[in-house]
């Protein structure tokens, strides 16, 4: 028998609204880091550098020390993971070249069709099915980045570049069985290099921005907990909720970036406000319908689980 869905409790809800938070808000933190001088290419080696020491002290209090020592004595499962690394490397630039370039709402629209475009992936590789619903739903985002690539003159290659690697990513994530934490080390652990090697060559150059003052070594540091905090609560939070609950959770971080890039003062064309239009309504069908399947399926369960 199907085990019934996970009932979400009070920490369980907490740690999703809060993961969704920390990632609404993460442009200020590249837009903070910017301001002190850093280049997109500088954030991302410190987001490598200092994610690799809080991502170490999950695993440490997960107790899965001893998974990432086996997975590192596996080619193949390491091989995936050095995939997925390429491909959270690849989001990360471009979400950090973004929110410090003015493009914060661009990269908000990546994030919204993500989970429309997971959508098809998941009919194409998976043989899922897409009930009607679902087909208005990417109906709905499909339009809507056409009129994105109308507003912007040419197509949204940031949003869809940002949806397609994390979805990709995440599809790997998937099939690979490694725990969330364990996992994370590992990929951290594989960017550690190249890492250090960028911010060492930066200094000798004399054009690292980290440590010249405390409060740049400050906002270099909070890479760290700002990349490996939110994980450790979507991890905690799938665990524990309906994937119906955490995707109307989900079109919490997109929102708080679309706010962000508003207030920052980005251009929003009544073109871009039709495009947005589209996406929000699509992601409504989208969360709708998954709220009904789940409720209908927990009904479902509930009739036959009651003594004849």
């Amino acid at each position: 028998m199907t085990p019934p869905p996970p009932t979400p409790t009070r920490a369980a809800f907490l740690s999703a609204v809060g993961c969704y938070i920390m990632w609404g808000f993460m442009p200020l933190l590249f837009m903070g880091q910017a301001a002190q001088g850093f280049s997109a290419p500088e954030i991302l080696s410190h987001r490598a550098l200092w994610s690799v020491l809080f991502a170490g002290g999950l695993v440490l209090l997960a107790g899965q020390s001893p998974q990432v020592r086996a997975v590192l004595s596996q080619p193949k499962t390491l091989a995936w993971l050095g995939l997925a690394t390429v491909l959270i490397a690849i989001n990360w630039g471009l979400y950090v070249w973004a929110t410090t370039h003015h493009a914060t709402l661009e990269a908000s629209l990546g994030y919204y069709i993500n989970p429309l475009l997971n959508m098809v992936v998941g009919l194409w590789l998976f043989r899922e099915k897409i009930d009607r619903w679902g087909w208005v739903a990417i109906g709905l985002a499909a339009v809507g980045v056409v009129f994105q690539a109308l507003a912007l003159g040419r197509p949204p290659w940031i949003s869809i570049a940002l949806a397609l690697s994390f979805g990709a990513y995440g599809i790997i994530k998937k099939r690979v069985p490694v725990e969330a934490q364990a996992g994370l080390f590992i990929e951290c652990l594989l960017l550690l290099p190249f890492g250090l090697v960028f911010v060492a060559w930066l200094q000798m150059q004399g054009q690292g921005h980290a440590f010249a003052t405390p409060e740049a070594f400050g906002w270099a540091l909070l890479n760290g907990p700002a990349t490996v905090l939110p994980l450790a609560l979507f991890a905690y939070a799938a665990r524990r909720m309906p994937l119906s609950t955490m995707g109307f959770i989900q079109f919490l971080a997109p929102t708080l970036q679309f706010g962000v890039g508003l207030a920052t003062g980005e251009l929003f064309t009544p073109l871009r406000a039709v495009s947005f239009a589209f996406i929000w309504v699509g992601a409504g069908v989208f969360a709708t319908a998954a709220f009904l399947r789940a409720r209908a399926a927990r009904r479902a369960m509930a009739e036959a689980a009651q003594p004849v």
